[in-house]
């Protein structure tokens, strides 16, 4: 069942480094901004958990059968990491302003919603490699 290649040892890397990703950032947030609510860090924490298990389940996905081209993992990773925290930056785009303001400044570039999207893909990334390297990829992934 977790063998290589295996799409449960995919989920399960997956969910695993979304986990330490999201446990960085529940433990950082009080620090960078004291007035951070317990439900938006939890959010947060339960984010990245669920996008390293989506990203795991993607990686079946080697190629694209409409456009007939390769979809490389990290073309993959990048493409659905960035458009998950897209997805989450329209829902708490009013919540996360205030807070890279007072981290970036007002007025700085890092101080947009909108970074959120870059760390996505950039996580993503990282997932996608690790779910890729320890559990492979392909249809190979869902058994025979």
């Amino acid at each position: 069942m977790f063998g290589k290649p295996s799409l449960m040892t995919r989920i399960a890397i997956g969910k695993l480094i979304g986990f330490l990703f999201g446990g960085i950032a529940f433990f950082m947030m009080p620090y960078l901004v004291p007035e951070v609510t317990m439900m938006l860090r939890v959010a947060v924490l339960l984010w990245y958990a669920t996008l390293g298990a989506i990203i795991g389940v993607f990686g079946v996905f080697s190629y694209h059968p409409i456009l007939h081209l390769p979809m490389p993992w990290w073309f993959r990773s990048v493409i659905v990491g960035g458009w998950m925290n897209f997805v989450l930056m329209l829902f708490i785009y009013n919540s996360v302003q205030p807070m890279l303001d007072a981290i970036f400044g007002a007025g700085s570039a890092f101080a947009t919603p909108y970074i959120l999207i870059l760390e996505g893909a950039l996580i993503g990334l990282v997932i996608g490699y690790f779910a890729t390297r320890f559990g492979g990829e392909g249809t190979e992934t869902a058994g025979k």
